[in-house]
């Protein structure tokens, strides 16, 4: 039976730390005071583990340590990941290892904004470590972002602090457990104080973490409602990502990706493009799989999770797993970051969803409310059209069924072009169904590779995707192996 974790206060955190004689290492806090810093100076016996902390206000001391920004944004990734090459390189020039030979370094480093006097912006900042866990050994790097939520400066700065103590901590005792170091973040916190949406692991002792899986646990666990993760496997910052783009998003269950998925999007991007308020070379495209969608059949199994995710990365997609089921949810999401003009690409059997006034009860303005933040934005549905399997009956925007009492909002919106159908779609691939291509990979069927696009059935063959078992070899080919080997 697996016995619950003790959760230790940031101060006995700081005081095992500092007792360690190993650890050893330098702490660098721009913004939000000297929060982290301050736990360990505090806890006791800090001579031990402090060999330097600084404070690099003002920007022309921080740039003259660690270098401008291309951007001129000083709370950013490339900011903190500066500060931690920079901090740790320093530890292993000016120490000498004769001297210091069961030391294992470290480098501290976080770059914070709280909230402003206004309360207009809200609080948000960049963590990370560097650090050994054996002296001989190259260093890892766990670096992560997060959105505060309190409403006052002070209170984030000293949920920053905390924080930064729980991923200081969690590094050196929890590293053979990635999941348990990412649990242990939120100890003395919760998500109304704090929303982790973006963590990243590497180094030698990480080597085989899957860092998508970092990604859906932030969100399966409840520490953020939304993280995106790039075709080479890296977790992504949104603001990083979405800042000031032209944002086109197709929601599925994507397991696994089809013809019908691919021209859905292929026909969706021509005519988003071709919009006079899109930008063609500032579009940002986003495969979305919603939580929900992943727990279909249960709990969610990360194998499953991670063959919809290496499809869609070996086509070169950047993956957005989320927890909103509804759609406004995800465009008000998206409206965090970007003012332009945003697309949905979706299937008219979505679409009847959206206009489903059940999904919106919870809601004091019900349907209205929820329509009122999706189209008070710069946003335009595109239709795929969708064959009824029982009816054979081609359902596009002109036919959809919707309730009568919403038709009149649903006339507005189609005579506006908010909602418009998808043009040049491929009539000979409506039949297929991802659920029905999934089924005869798992039963062994032939003919399910015409279904999906060019390179996915060998990408699904050679990895064994979806339940995948491949085909018995006959007794010429067992032959013919044992022969070769």
């Amino acid at each position: 039976m697996e016995i619950d974790r003790v959760v230790l206060s940031a101060k006995q955190k700081s005081l095992r730390v500092n007792l360690n004689q190993d650890l050893y290492g330098t702490f660098a806090e721009i913004g939000a005071g000297q929060e982290v810093v301050r736990h360990f100076f505090r806890a006791g016996g800090a001579s031990g583990t402090i060999a330097k902390t600084i404070s690099a206000y003002d920007k022309d001391f921080s740039d003259a340590i660690y270098g401008r920004e291309a951007k001129g944004r000083y709370v950013c990734k490339p900011r903190l990941m500066k500060m931690l090459n920079y901090e740790y390189g320093l530890m292993e020039e000016r120490l000498d290892r004769d001297k210091h030979p069961t030391k294992k370094f470290f480098a501290f480093a976080n770059t914070v904004a709280t909230i402003n006097f206004h309360k207009t912006i809200q609080g948000h900042g960049w963590f990370g470590v560097q650090f050994q866990t054996s002296p001989e050994k190259r260093p890892n790097t766990v670096v992560l972002h997060v959105r505060f939520h309190e409403n006052d400066s002070l209170l984030q700065q000293a949920s920053g602090g905390v924080l930064g103590v729980n991923l200081i901590y969690g590094c050196f005792y929890f590293y053979k457990k990635p999941n348990e170091l990412l649990k242990s973040l939120y100890d003395n916190l919760d998500r109304d104080r704090i929303e982790i949406d973006m963590i990243q692991m590497n180094g030698p002792d990480f080597e085989n973490v899957d860092n998508r899986l970092l990604s859906l646990q932030l969100v399966k666990n409840g520490m953020t409602d939304a993280v995106i993760f790039s075709p080479d496997g890296r977790n992504l910052q949104a603001a990083d990502l979405l800042y000031k783009k032209n944002i086109l998003a197709i929601r599925g269950s994507f397991r696994p990706v089809t013809k019908v998925n691919i021209d859905m999007i292929m026909k969706g991007y021509s005519m988003f493009e071709a919009e006079r308020k899109v930008d063609p070379d500032n579009v940002q495209v986003l495969f979305e799989i919603t939580l929900n969608n992943l727990k279909a059949e249960g709990d969610i199994d990360e194998k499953d999770f991670l063959d919809r995710a290496d499809i869609l990365c070996s086509l070169g997609q950047t993956v957005l797993i989320s927890n909103y089921q509804k759609y406004f949810k995800l465009v008000e999401y998206f409206s965090r970051y970007t003012k332009k003009r945003m697309g949905l690409i979706m299937g008219v059997n979505n679409l009847l969803d959206v206009f489903n006034e059940k999904y919106y009860r919870d809601l004091n303005g019900g349907i209205l409310e929820a329509f009122g933040i999706l189209f008070s934005r710069d946003l335009k549905m595109y239709l795929y059209p969708w064959r009824d399997e029982k009816t054979d009956e081609l359902l596009t925007s002109e036919n959809a069924p919707i309730y009568p009492r919403l038709k009149p909002l649903y006339g507005y919106l189609t005579f506006n072009k908010r909602i418009v159908d998808i043009e040049h779609y491929d009539r000979e691939i409506l039949h297929i169904y991802s659920r029905q291509v999934l089924k005869m990979i798992r039963d062994g069927e032939e003919g399910w590779e015409e279904m999906v696009p060019t390179y996915v059935d060998t990408i699904i063959k050679e990895k064994q995707l979806f339940g995948y078992a491949g085909e018995e070899d006959t007794p010429e080919e067992e032959t013919h192996k044992a022969t070769r080997n």
